[in-house]
């Protein structure tokens, strides 16, 4: 579409692609980077794909071209050999010649064949078309899954039809390479030394796997300790560059040779001995552990699993109440540690969980392992930053913890209805995220935030020397220069060069800093705070506007740095957010409430405020919510900028919207509704019954479910109550249930596109959730309800009474009950119930009331109602 010739109106509401200005150079690279919803760059993917094929064609032309016959007017496959003379060198074949000849081609057999390989892939495209979830549509908000960038995907496709094994450089000498640089361009993204002249900090290093999970066994593998000849608690506390120093001295110090020092590691090393074997030897009889949140990503239990460690000692943190690492209670963990001398492994920061898109304090983290250190207890800090590791991309190079700077809005600098402006991380976010340098090992996944195909995960160490723990070679001095095989690190083994072929093309076309992918995920960062800002309409919380505050990120000592000095450490930790769009979706008289898990500004100010009250905080709440309205649902995103020029920074629209939702892009919400008469439930199992409804609806869970059907994707979690404890306690409190021990199911969304805020594309999606949340919320009633309805009971014959026993419906409210009551029938009516009865004596009975009741209400006050009597088989005996 060409907003040059078609207006607004014409666009029925949806997205549109409205003139450009020349001043958003920004957006107009990031549209440049995908196939686009409707296929808008398909002329420029088809003609990269197109010339990679000639590539390929050239390839196998070239290779030795004297195997084939030569170029000629006759036979358009041949290829011409290099010379002086292109006329001496010409070489002449017969067809009959050629590997795959033209009489062979026009063979029945040959035709025959490809024919049914051309029908097999035109139906298995289309059965692709139509059966696959549209990941690359903005109406896809579920998972960390979006359409791919150009360059990755042709990365991948080129690689792809040479097939190189990236195990070892013999068969991978290209690919190999581009995995080596690959894992340079992450490093230097993380903030890691790359220049070996640097003395004072050690080189980074890093390569691609097949995903995070493979990635974090790997880190967990690289996290067990070496042992020399000192005390076995001395043994277990090294220091991670004490023990990545070991090879080096001894060659240095010692002229003891590496061949030498692997014959001897083969009988002591834990990749002969393993784990238990040096848990004999050493009499280790605690556990080595390892500590992360609760609400870990599954591939860290089952690593532990996997590595021998066992998954009963990945011991999990308690989260705070916006789910991210409890510096509190890990110093807890950390301090039984070291009293009972136990050693622990590593300790991992999650920078943006893939629930909640939560950022662990990974500084509180580092500081931790400080203090801990100086008494004797040291460990690994690794960082899973699977999901938020390209977002250090955004982290500008002059990036100064604590600056007063880093608490402004980046700089717009785009003009008219199509611009899309940039949104930067929020300070303690940033300040986290500029932190990883100082972490062992990071964990990152290209194919979620990096736009690269499945599989490519990545793992990055900030000493070089770290992957040789988990290498089958000997530890050496890496020397500048070489070119080596990557294959001999990781637990993996063959491994497709095609990862990393699509990840390196991908990271150097689009770039690893604030211009680059910085300014794609700033996009994106926009476009998801825009969808946070509908607002909330939450019920009165009574007592709870203190509940579990003081949960959140404090140690008992500052472990977090301060950029704004004047404010308290805690008012920093509760920096969380509404989550807008959502939450501005209902208000006091909407059949639902939405309530984000991230605390709006207002809703956080009122919890930590110990004069308010419920009036007050609901008041605060609502005036926020109508500011979110004015100035960010009403507006076009340049309106949003433009009247932001004329207020002061803090009341400033895009500063509300830093401010608003989860650390890093993902949006954890739930549902609750009320009844007809206004009164919210209050049962934490219907709740999770709205919600997983509406997921239904917007979700594929069956084989049978068509994806082109769906017209607006989100998916869910659960929040048992073992895993998230106090979070998931205060979110079932802020919904208005009950604090049971019930797992709260919540529902989620996910957005990396950078183009759904232009037009009207967000408000139509919202309306489209809103009308299924309407409809389910009538299914909740309906079942929760207690109205007139038809009941139905089984008839058993006394002595001289009729019993009836209630056929229960227990999704039914008015049918709720289990009951067996005493009735009365007139004199005909029982007759003629007990002549049928004994003409049938195996047959069984039911009376079923003729109209809508409220049986309750009538059996307790003697009343009556009209009935029929009829058999199991629906045969009809009486009414009365």
């Amino acid at each position: 579409m060409n907003g040059d010739t078609q207006s607004k109106d014409d666009l029925n509401g949806l997205s549109y692609c409205t003139k450009k200005s020349e001043e958003d150079e920004s957006h107009q690279m990031i549209s440049s980077l995908f196939l686009g919803p409707h296929a808008e760059n398909y002329e420029y993917f088809k003609s990269n794909i197109i010339a990679i094929l000639e590539c390929t064609r050239d390839a196998r032309r070239n290779y030795f071209p004297e195997d084939g016959p030569a170029i000629t007017r006759r036979y358009p496959f041949l290829s011409l050999v290099a010379g002086s003379s292109a006329y001496a060198k010409l070489y002449y074949f017969h067809p009959s010649q050629r590997f795959i000849s033209e009489q062979v081609q026009a063979s029945s057999a040959f035709t025959t064949s490809t024919d049914k390989i051309g029908n097999a892939v035109k139906k298995a495209a289309e059965l692709l078309s139509k059966h696959s979830v549209p990941w690359w549509s903005p109406r896809y908000a579920a998972h960390m899954s979006s359409d791919m960038s150009m360059p990755s995907l042709l990365g991948y496709f080129m690689t792809m039809l040479y097939n190189p094994n990236n195990v070892s450089i013999e068969g991978s000498p290209l690919t190999m390479v581009a995995e080596i640089e690959a894992g340079q361009q992450l490093c230097e993204m993380f903030g890691y030394n790359l220049n070996p002249e640097v003395k004072d900090v050690p080189v980074g290093w890093g390569h691609i796997t097949c995903g995070g999970s493979v990635a974090n066994l790997e880190s967990i593998c690289g996290a067990k300790k070496l042992f020399t000849d000192l005390s076995k608690w001395e043994l277990l506390n090294l220091k991670v560059p004490t023990v990545l120093e070991i090879p080096d001295r001894l060659s240095m110090e010692y002229g003891i040779s590496s061949a030498f020092l692997q014959n001897v590691m083969k009988k002591y090393g834990i990749q002969s001995v393993g784990l238990s074997g040096l848990e004999r030897q050493y009499e280790i009889d605690q556990p080595i552990q390892y500590m992360l949140a609760s609400t870990r990503h599954y591939s860290w239990p089952k690593g532990g699993a996997i590595a021998g460690i066992g998954s009963d000692n990945v011991v999990g943190i308690a989260p705070d109440i916006e789910a991210r690492l409890d510096l509190d209670d890990l110093d807890k963990h950390l301090k039984a540690s070291l009293e009972k001398q136990q050693a622990v492994y590593a300790v991992v920061a999650i920078i943006g969980s893939t629930e909640e898109g939560a950022v662990d304090s990974l500084r509180g983290v580092l500081k931790l392992r400080e203090i801990y250190q100086a008494q004797g207890l040291s460990f690994v800090v690794h960082a899973d930053a699977a999901w938020g590791g390209y977002f250090a991309s955004m982290i500008p190079k002059d990036f100064k913890p604590g600056d007063p700077k880093n608490a402004e809005p980046p700089a717009q600098t785009g003009k008219g209805d199509g611009f899309v402006p940039d949104a930067s991380l929020r300070v303690d976010t940033q300040e986290d995220i500029y932190a990883l340098r100082f972490a062992d090992s990071i964990t990152v996944d290209p194919h979620k935030a990096g736009y690269v195909p499945y599989p490519a995960g990545g793992l990055c160490y900030r000493d070089e020397r770290m992957r040789f723990l988990i290498t089958w070679t000997s530890p050496y001095i890496f020397r500048a220069g070489t070119t080596e095989s990557i294959g001999i690190y990781g637990v993996e083994g063959s491994k497709p060069g095609a990862s990393a072929m699509s990840t390196w093309l991908a990271n150097r076309c689009i770039g690893m800093d604030t211009k680059g992918y910085g300014a794609l995920l700033g996009e994106v960062c926009f476009t998801i705070s825009r969808v946070r800002s509908l607002p909330l309409s939450a019920p009165l919380l009574d007592d709870a506007f203190h509940f579990g505050v003081i949960v959140c990120r404090s140690t008992g000592v500052d472990t977090r740095f301060k950029p704004r000095g004047d404010k308290s450490v805690l008012i920093q930790f509760m920096n969380v957010q509404l989550s807008a769009h959502w939450a501005a979706m209902s208000t006091n008289s909407s059949s639902f409430v939405c309530v984000p898990l991230n605390l709006p500004p207002a809703e956080r100010k009122a919890m930590q405020d110990p004069n308010s009250t419920p009036e007050s905080y609901a008041k605060a709440v609502e005036e926020e919510k109508e500011k979110i309205r004015q100035r960010i649902l009403n507006k076009s995103n340049q309106e949003i900028i433009d009247e932001d020029a004329n207020r002061a920074p803090e009341d400033k629209a895009m500063v509300l919207l830093r401010a608003l939702g989860s650390d890093l892009n993902i949006n954890a919400f739930a549902l609750n509704f009320r009844y007809s008469d206004g009164t919210l439930n209050d049962d934490v199992e219907e709740a999770n019954y709205l919600n997983r409804r509406v997921v239904e609806v917007l979700s594929v869970d069956s084989p049978e479910d068509d994806p082109t059907k769906i017209p607006f994707y989100l998916t869910s979690t659960e929040f048992e109550h073992e895993l998230y404890g106090n979070c998931a306690q205060l979110f079932k409190k802020r919904l208005g249930l009950a604090q049971d021990e019930l797992g709260l199911f919540v529902l989620r969304n996910v957005l990396m596109t950078p183009f759904p805020t232009e037009g009207n594309f967000i408000d139509k999606m919202v309306k489209i959730f809103q009308e299924v949340i309407e409809k389910e919320v009538e299914v909740c009633r309906k079942r929760n309800e207690t109205k007139k309805n038809h009941h139905s009971f089984i008839m058993q014959d006394g002595e001289d009474k009729v019993y009836l026993v209630n056929r229960s419906m227990f999704y039914l409210a008015s049918r709720r009950r289990q009951l067996i009551a005493s009735a009365k029938l007139d004199d005909k009516s029982l007759k003629t119930y007990r002549d049928a009865k004994n003409e049938n004596s195996e047959e069984t009975f039911f009376l079923s009331t003729q109209h809508t009741e409220d049986i309750t209400a009538t059996m307790l006050s003697d009343g009556s109602f009209e009935a029929v009597i009829t058999t199991k088989s629906g045969y009809f005996i009486l009414s009365s």
